[in-house]
């Protein structure tokens, strides 16, 4: 019935065209559409029928768009609104109903009309049939620009709510969901009533998770009516912000997600024919099998895309490209990352696109023979639904210079941009790395015209990616690879920096560039950046005198000499296997170094993979290196892993105690939320209710809310508490009880944490949940809380008169809002604060510009400085009038005499840290040129504010003030110079920590259960930390920056902020917004520099960090 294909279509769009207009007739405000239905066919042209052959495919992707074509082509002569590909099993075959429609509709001959896309997840694994995950799904359709993307069939609503739910939080379309009737019984039957589907189908509505919602197998009219009155009510779900604007995104079975943040992307180069002699022998000869491997290590040893070339005089291109490809298909451990098909002949690059369900990159496409040339291959290759890299080559030739690599770059972006529309996230320039030390003199600049013209790619063309064949560069060292892995190393190093943002490499073939001796490392950096005119001659020398040993750091075993801490470091670092088991064993034998097998963890391969860590986040280390580095750890830690459970055990056989064993008076299960690091609270929390003989389950740290609400299930838990200091986390505590409302618990929750009110709780959590959720200000209130909850006498009486306080509180807050009015931002700025720039002091020049790293830090130093006053409050410690602060608190009637107990203590432990340098502190400061814009900060790479290294974003006062007192609107801008004064201002910039070794300290004082020095530790840390802070301000203030070198205050004054300068800091009142964090720690590479990371909620870790 192939050939009535186009009638069968066509007339039944005519027959839903006609019932459509006669329902519409009938009911005139409410409007009906034809939708016609793609279907994905019975053939997938990703995978393979038969076993015995796994590069056949019994269909191609020319024949699914001619299927397609006559089908669209019927169902739009029929009179079709709307096209909808659904019931996706193979991405594939939907790329090619896409390609087919947009084909159509690129003739002129039909009307855009709107697309909906529909995949299918066939099992709780969140996969289609091949393999893709939802995201990498949505990744691989997006080109086409659908009004909705979403899900149908094969699962119920309850089995597809997690993959809508990560749907719809990853696409900026409008989302579409028609499950079936529940899952089929053993006769293939529906069970699901309409009314079960449709109270399910509403909360997908009610959670604004849905945007278009109906049913698939097993429905019926009754099960659709049920689910419009159901979800009648609910407004539509508002899509996010498109992703694809702000990150490259690309896609094999999973996703990558590319952005400015992320390190440097590591394509595979050794799948080339034209670069790998053994790759090439193996395809010549047919041996596919051993060329997968070769594709199969390139992944394993870091690749995260796969560049593919079958450019042979030999081959046939095209067929050997879609073979190669189609077996990669079959290997789920290579396609899970995209490919780039890379050719020079656009028909091979074609054949590759129509055998890839990814998102892949085309490398290259190019001006040399035209505009015309040039466009039409980007139209197909955007129609494909691929990222494109762009050579910079025109009419003229290759460009070698930076001003010629920058002006094709440019008028290719531009008409990519303007004429094809292309995302500018999608388009990869390579500047040409062209190779170096030829012995032609006026070849030794090209790897500083590549480095300069990445830098203004990034500059001057927004969203633009770099990249290039970093082998290039050194092609005139063939077969003297040792120095051929040091140029790479260097070239990459400054690259980097400038921005190239991927490159193809030999992913297993880079040496890290701290390991490289110093005179290959002088004679490399003098090469690339051509300052040394004997480069060459030094660098063939150097070849002929060291042989290809040169360069491998301590290739004898003199390693093995060394003690055993230092030997697995050494192993780590250099991804050495060979000895991993038996150093392992040796340390874990060494009880006296090394009591417990977790010692050994924390202790030497911890420090060998911070070691790792810093290089990586320098740029010094690739990601290939730190993968080998993953899998030492891995075996070391596996070799540990029996030697802990079995220590566990004799533990538990010692206490003889089960969960029976003694009568508790409730299961209370805390944690920190996810995104935040921060527990000295909640650990306190957890010791005073187990003190009130409550069984407490503590989740720890950055706990996901499915581990929350799953362990609350399992334990049987009577109370559920949260806790979180960042203001992030209060958006995850709404979260967190959304869910637990979702899934039907019961349970009253408890909310606390630094960043908690009562008002937030009352106002922003307690309606999302049915059951109580209580803040409690501290550890006592807790257990107040929880002895009311679990008394039967007094629960129900204390739910009530927490309900009717929080409505109070809500009743009270939303009037304060109406009673609040804001002025416009144009009336705000026009009453900033004032300041007249011309008659001030010119600012004070900092003594230096750039970064200072403090690594180790002498903490005796901050001693003076420490505040002690929160310190009592995490004791909940308070003294009243006139006694409340340090040192007067130790006169309070109530608790002076504990508050100096403590104190004493904390004085004992604080020496025995300091002597024992058991927490170790970092810290780094920054000064940058600085100017002002409107409300924003820019800070400027150099003295000539020419070029932007970041801006810090302000948000200005807008609540409106008593107009009789003529009180200015303030933004942090307003105290810079604004950059049209012409007066040179600075900002400086600072991150600082005490809390390296604080967690493992925590963690052995928690084994030993000792909960007080647990918790102690952390407090002191956090003291030290702030202590830290005062004492850098001070040292800014008087000598590196140097602006009040007279300065002269007392401790106490510090303390009170008498001082001239503020510092303020990101997620406070000045400036709210954490993701100015990012901003900071990208300037001034503190994660690389200082080993403080962050969260993806932005809470910096370790947590005594300021």
């Amino acid at each position: 019935m192939e050939d009535l294909a186009y009638e069968l279509n066509k007339e039944a769009a005519i027959i839903a065209r006609r019932a459509c207009e006669d329902m519409t007739q009938e009911t005139p405000d409410r409007p009906r559409y034809v939708c016609g239905a793609l279907g994905p066919t019975n053939r997938t042209a990703s995978i393979s029928p038969s076993v015995e052959n796994p590069s056949f495919r019994n269909v191609t992707f020319d024949e699914l768009v001619t299927a397609y074509t006559e089908q669209v082509r019927g169902l739009l002569d029929g009179g079709a609104d709307i096209l909808l590909v659904e019931t996706i099993f193979d991405t594939l075959n939907a790329k090619a109903a896409l390609f087919a429609i947009e084909t159509l509709m690129e003739s002129g001959d039909y009307p855009r009309v709107p697309i909906l896309v529909s995949g299918t997840i066939v099992d709780q694994s969140g996969r289609t049939l091949s393999g893709q995950t939802g995201e990498a799904f949505i990744i691989s359709i997006s080109h086409s620009k659908p009004t909705a993307i979403g899900l149908n069939c094969a699962l119920g609503p309850a089995q597809m709510r997690p993959f809508i739910q990560s749907m719809a939080s990853f696409t900026s379309a409008y989302v579409i969901c028609y499950p079936n009737a529940g899952l089929p019984n053993t006769f293939g039957e529906y069970d699901e009533t309409p009314e079960q589907m449709a109270a399910q189908v509403s909360e997908f509505a009610r959670d604004g998770l849905v945007n278009i919602v109906g049913g698939c197998c097993g429905t019926t009219p009754a099960h659709i009516q049920a689910i419009v009155e159901a979800c009648r009510d609910f407004p539509p779900r508002v899509p996010p912000e498109d992703l694809g604007r702000s990150k490259m995104l690309l896609s094999g079975l999973e996703p990558l997600i590319y952005d400015e943040t992320t390190n440097f992307l590591n394509v595979g180069e050794r799948c080339n024919v034209s670069g790998s002699r053994k790759f090439a022998r193996l395809v010549v000869n047919n041996d596919y099998e051993e060329a997968l491997a070769i594709a199969r290590s390139q992944v394993e040893n870091g690749g995260q895309i796969l560049d593919i070339n079958m450019d042979e005089g030999m081959l046939d291109g095209i067929a050997a490209m879609s073979k190669f490809i189609n077996l990669i298909s079959t290997e789920p451990d290579v396609s899970k990352v995209p490919l780039m098909i890379d050719s020079s002949n656009f028909s091979v690059i074609e054949a590759g696109l129509k055998c890839c369900q990814g998102k892949c990159i085309v490398n290259s496409i190019s001006l040399k023979e035209g505009e015309a040339d040039f466009l039409h291959k980007a139209t197909l290759v955007r129609r494909y639904g691929a990222a494109v890299v762009v050579m910079a080559f025109d009419e003229e030739g290759q460009a070698t210079t930076c001003a010629r690599k920058l002006e094709i770059c440019t008028r290719s972006y531009n008409l990519l941009v303007d004429k094809v529309g292309f995302n500018p996230q999608d388009i990869v320039f390579d500047p040409n790395i062209l190779t170096i030390c030829t012995g032609m003199e006026e070849h030794n600049g090209y790897a500083v015209e590549f480095i300069e013209a990445t830098a203004q790619i990034k500059k001057t063309l927004p969203g633009a990616k770099v990249s290039g064949g970093v082998s290039n560069i050194s092609f005139s060292f063939r077969g003297k690879e040792v120095i051929r892995q040091a140029m790479h190393s260097v070239f990459l190093y400054h690259a980097i920096k400038a921005g190239m943002d991927m490159g193809i490499v030999n992913p297993g073939f880079l040496t890290i560039y701290d390991e490289i001796p110093k005179d290959l490392l002088a004679i490399c950096e003098g090469a690339v950046h051509n300052q040394n005119p004997n480069a060459t001659e030094e660098l063939l020398h150097y070849a002929e005198t060291h042989g290809n040993a040169a360069g491998k750091a301590i290739e004898s075993e003199e390693w093995r000499t060394w003690p055993v801490s230092k030997r697995l470091t050494h192993a780590l670092v250099k991804g050495i296997t060979k000895y991993i088991l038996e150093d392992t064993e040796e340390a874990r034998l060494d009880t006296q170094l090394y009591p417990r097998p977790l010692n050994v963890i924390e202790g030497p391969l911890m420090d060998g993979m911070n070691v790792v860590g810093n290089l990586f986040g320098s740029g010094k280390m690739f990601l290939p290196q730190v993968i080998k580095s993953a899998r030492v750890m891995k075996k070391a830690v596996s070799h540990l892993i029996p030697f802990m459970e079995e220590e566990r055990q004799r533990t538990l056989l010692e206490n003889a105690l089960t969960d029976d064993s003694q009568h508790y008076n409730g299961t209370v299960v805390i944690a920190t939320v996810k995104g935040d690091v921060h527990d000295i609270g909640k650990n306190i929390v957890g010791v005073v209710l187990g003190c009130n003989n409550y069984k407490v389950i503590d989740l720890g740290v950055m706990t996901p809310c499915e581990t929350i609400i799953d362990r609350a299930i399992k334990e049987k838990a009577d109370i559920v508490g949260l806790s979180g200091l960042i203001t992030p986390s209060l958006d995850e505590m709404i979260h967190v009880a959304k869910e637990m409302e979702r899934r039907g618990l019961k349970v009253p929750l408890m909310i606390g944490g630094a960043t908690t009110s009562k008002t937030h709780t009352a106002v922003k959590i307690s309606p999302r949940y049915s059951f109580p959720a209580i803040h409690c200000l501290d550890a006592s209130r807790s257990v107040v809380v929880a002895s009311n909850l679990m008394d039967q006498s007094t629960r129900d009486d204390f739910i009530e008169d927490i309900a009717e306080e929080y409505e109070e509180i809500r009743e009270d807050h939303y009037d304060s809002l109406k009673d609040r009015r804001y002025l416009s931002l144009d009336a705000a700025r026009s009453n900033k604060f004032q300041i007249d720039w011309k008659h001030q002091p010119l600012p004070v020049r900092p003594t230096f510009l750039g970064t200072k790293t403090f690594k180790d830090f002498d903490l005796r130093q901050v001693l003076k400085y420490i505040d002690w006053n929160p310190f009592f409050q995490v004791w909940q410690l308070r003294g009243k009038y006139p006694n409340r602060g340090f040192p007067k608190i130790f006169n309070d009637e109530t608790v002076g005499a504990e508050a100096k107990k403590v104190y004493d203590e904390a004085q004992t432990m604080l020496r025995d840290l300091l002597e024992k340098d058991a927490l170790r502190a970092s810290g780094i400061i920054g000064f940058y040129p600085a100017n002002s814009v409107g409300d924003d900060i820019q800070l400027y790479h150099d003295e000539s504010r020419t070029n932007v290294a970041g801006t810090f974003y302000g948000l200005r006062q807008q609540a409106e003030k008593d107009r009789d007192s003529n009180e200015p609107y303030y933004c942090l801008s307003d105290f810079v110079a604004p950059l049209e004064s012409g007066i040179s201002d600075y900002l400086g910039i600072f991150a600082l920590t005490a809390g390296f070794g604080c967690n493992e300290l925590s963690e052995q004082y928690t084994q030993d259960n000792d909960d007080y020095n647990s918790i102690m530790v952390k407090a002191l840390a956090d003291r030290l930390a702030e202590a830290f802070t005062e004492y850098m301000h001070e040292r800014v203030r008087k000598d590196y920056w140097g602006y009040a070198s007279e300065e002269g205050l007392a401790a106490s004054d510090l303390l009170s902020v008498k001082y001239q300068g503020i510092r303020p800091a990101p997620g406070y009142p000045s400036q709210p917004d954490h993701t100015e964090k990012t901003t900071m720690w990208n300037l001034a590479n503190v994660a690389e520099e200082t080993g403080i990371l962050l969260t993806e909620s932005l809470a910096m870790t370790p947590a005594a960090s300021v």
